[in-house]
């Protein structure tokens, strides 16, 4: 069980039989009274936040979760399929279970499927990604004041913020914590 002085961003928790994930928290002693921590927790399942006041020593209850390293194949429809490199079985994950993670997914990048009772509620990408750039505007020559950007869209849709000096074509790392431009790369895929 956890203790309310444990709960920090990312910590999986159970209510109610649903697993949550901490968005963001805030501990609060007020004048008079006893201290609370504020959050706000994100159903894994519906993606859906929720805010929820714990008082202080109350007890969590632990989320039994399972991460598995599985390789992203490829979409269909609205499905994306990934297969667990150890037993060569393959899971269907929709773009909901997926969020914001779907714009990371090139073909045969390794993730972690996320379990929650052995049924698979999320996919946690590689800290960066290469990817192509599909279309950006081009830069002029002469506009570099100021460390300019413009936007580009990535081979999979994904919309960054790039230098000037990018062109299409071009391959770049991407942060998936941030979803933002790291660095250029000279990789041929």
């Amino acid at each position: 069980m956890y203790d309310t002085s444990d709960i920090k961003k990312n910590l999986k928790i159970k209510l109610d039989g649903v697993p949550f994930s901490v968005v963001d928290f805030q501990f609060v002693k007020p004048g008079k009274g006893n201290a609370f921590t504020r959050t706000k927790l994100r159903n894994m399942y519906t993606g859906a936040v929720i805010d929820r006041t714990f008082r202080s020593n109350e007890k969590l209850e632990p989320a039994d979760m399972d991460e598995r390293q599985m390789q992203f194949l490829f979409k269909e429809g609205d499905s994306y399929v990934f297969m667990d490199t150890s037993s060569y079985d393959q899971l269907n994950l929709s773009e909901e279970q997926l969020g914001e993670n779907k714009w990371y997914l090139i073909d045969n990048t390794m993730v972690e499927v996320l379990f929650f009772n052995e049924k698979p509620i999320g996919v946690t990408p590689p800290t960066f990604v290469i990817m192509k750039v599909l279309r950006t505007e081009p830069g002029f020559k002469g506009d570099t004041s100021g460390g300019a950007m413009k936007p580009a869209t990535m081979e999979t849709g994904l919309q960054v913020t790039v230098p000037l000096f990018i062109n299409e074509g071009e391959t770049l790392k991407i942060d998936t914590r941030t979803g933002e431009y790291a660095e250029r790369v000279n990789v041929k895929r």
